[in-house]
């Protein structure tokens, strides 16, 4: 799971070096911790949130056996 949204984000932004994505499994939870460079933020959130939310689409559909949360930090 973290190799998708690492490859669809590295997809999206100007500086793909800077792309991290962390996994914190907790029971059948899993967390994504995503990090940007802060000026591609814009770019991973999209205008109203629409390209992220995509993105969560994507990683719900993926796992469906698993509650997922994607999370972006600062």
């Amino acid at each position: 799971m973290k190799a998708l949204v690492e490859h669809i984000v590295k997809a999206l932004v100007d500086q793909p070096d800077l792309v991290q994505v962390e996994a914190v499994e907790e029971g059948k939870n899993l967390t994504l911790r995503l990090t940007v460079h802060p000026d591609d933020m814009g770019k991973v959130i999209g205008k109203q949130g629409r390209t992220i939310k995509a993105i969560r689409s994507v990683v719900y559909a993926a796992t469906p056996s698993q509650k997922v949360r994607l999370d972006i930090v600062d």
